[in-house]
């Protein structure tokens, strides 16, 4: 189902050239993003690396908490950008086992609203893994938008490839996340992995604080290019390849849960199914809807509809036995960085075991196929409309945008240096 004379159900390449209004909107675009970047950025450089250099206790956990509220502080910008330059509307429905709809007291445990009725949290797992079918680059924008409902976006932590890391300002940003920066290579990337869940998993073992570790298993987008390499990965296996997704790959996402699962009895999976307005059946997002043409022309997706999974991965995760990964686990299965670090725990995982998650992967993304055919049929991943949790993306307190520029703490600093040195 497609809104065929809208802006956003043609592909970039056919649409009219950007007026005078759109070229506007890009200029104001990249100027309060950048600025709210260099903020967030600043504060870090400004404030945060002086408290991290020094030895104590009282300023290292000051230095954490300054990176929970910067990390935060870009979340709330990017839902701030979205509601000036690029509105639209998450529309959520959850997967519930076995027949019927859902009940209005069933929305409303999951629901919080304020009140003039409007939605401001959800109650999702405050510590889980987050993974999702991976259209286009917006989709981790769009994601961590979620968490700022879900009340974790301080806390979100998201793979992303290596050539990133070196991005100016938004990539030194995300170092000080400690995002995980992986070059898409098992051999190169498991050490590096290894030692980033490992520290993930003292950070939950110590801290009463949330966790978002989204993943994408596909890999990479669904695109022209990665479409016959799925077809060719499925023929191999001897399965039928996906329709609308790309068959995911499975090592890294079950590494993940068996180092983090012992670590946090109670992690939770959020599996999510995401669809876009306007993409016809077999077509690729990033022809419809680019980071470019969604805040620099304006056109972007009007609902970003989310069909949520959730899952205890202790009880309904067949991840294998966990009794090696316990981090008292021999010596000799430790990893070693480069900097002699013993940190992560290397775990040779049974082939049966990977095979059972495998396969358990595959059905669930089977599933998110057959969700995504019938959405493309009736334009809802749910027959009943009532069970559709619409939530504007939008800043839930007008002070939460003195929030997504660090209340310009660097301008500041950098004000008051310029008079002291003058």
């Amino acid at each position: 189902m497609t809104d065929s004379g809208a802006p956003h159900a043609l592909q970039i390449s056919k649409r009219a050239r950007n007026s005078w209004a759109q070229n506007l909107r890009a200029i104001a675009f990249t100027i309060v993003f950048n600025i709210g970047c260099i903020m967030v950025n600043g504060f870090q450089f400004t404030i945060l690396l002086p408290l991290g250099l020094l030895p104590f206790p009282a300023t290292r956990k000051l230095y954490e908490e300054g990176i929970r509220y910067s990390k935060g502080a870009f979340g709330t910008l990017i839902v701030l950008v979205s509601q000036l330059f690029a509105p639209t509307t998450l529309a959520v429905t959850f997967q519930r086992e076995g027949s019927g709809s859902f009940t209005d007291q069933e929305i409303e445990r999951v629901v919080g609203r304020d009140s003039s009725g409007r939605v401001v949290s959800l109650h999702l797992p405050e510590r889980a893994v987050l993974i999702a079918n991976h259209q286009m680059y917006a989709d981790w924008w769009y994601a961590w938008c979620l968490t700022y409902f879900m009340g974790t976006y301080k806390d979100v932590l998201i793979v992303l490839k290596k050539s990133l890391k070196w991005v100016p300002i938004v990539g030194w940003g995300m170092q000080f996340y400690r995002f995980i920066f992986l070059s898409r290579s098992w051999a190169s990337d498991r050490l590096h992995l290894a030692n980033s869940l490992a520290w993930l998993g003292r950070e939950a073992q110590t801290k009463d604080t949330p966790l978002t570790f989204i993943l994408y298993p596909e890999g990479t987008l669904v695109s022209k290019d990665t479409r016959p390499i799925s077809k060719k990965f499925a023929d191999k296996l001897g399965i039928p390849d996906m329709r609308h997704t790309l068959l995911p790959r499975s090592t890294g996402l079950h590494y993940s849960l068996r180092s983090l699962a012992p670590r946090i009895p109670s992690l939770g999976l959020i599996d999510i199914t995401v669809a876009y307005p306007g993409i016809p059946p077999y077509s690729y997002g990033q022809s419809y809807y680019t980071l470019r043409s969604i805040f620099f022309d304006g056109v972007p997706p009007p609902t970003v509809h989310m069909h949520i999974r959730k899952f205890n991965v202790a009880q309904e995760v067949p991840i294998g036995d966990l009794s090696t990964t316990n981090p008292s686990a021999a010596p000799s299965n430790k990893l070693k960085s480069k900097k002699g670090h013993t940190d992560a725990i290397e775990v040779d995982i049974p082939e049966t075991e990977k095979d059972k998650f495998d396969n358990w992967l595959r059905d669930l993304w089977r599933h998110k196929d057959d969700d995504l055919e019938r959405y493309l049929a009736t334009g809802s991943f749910v027959a009943d409309r009532k069970e559709v949790i619409e939530i504007p993306v939008a800043l839930k307190r007008k002070r939460d945008a003195l929030d997504a520029f660090c209340f310009f703490i660097p301008a500041v600093v950098g004000w008051l240096f310029s008079r002291i040195t003058r």
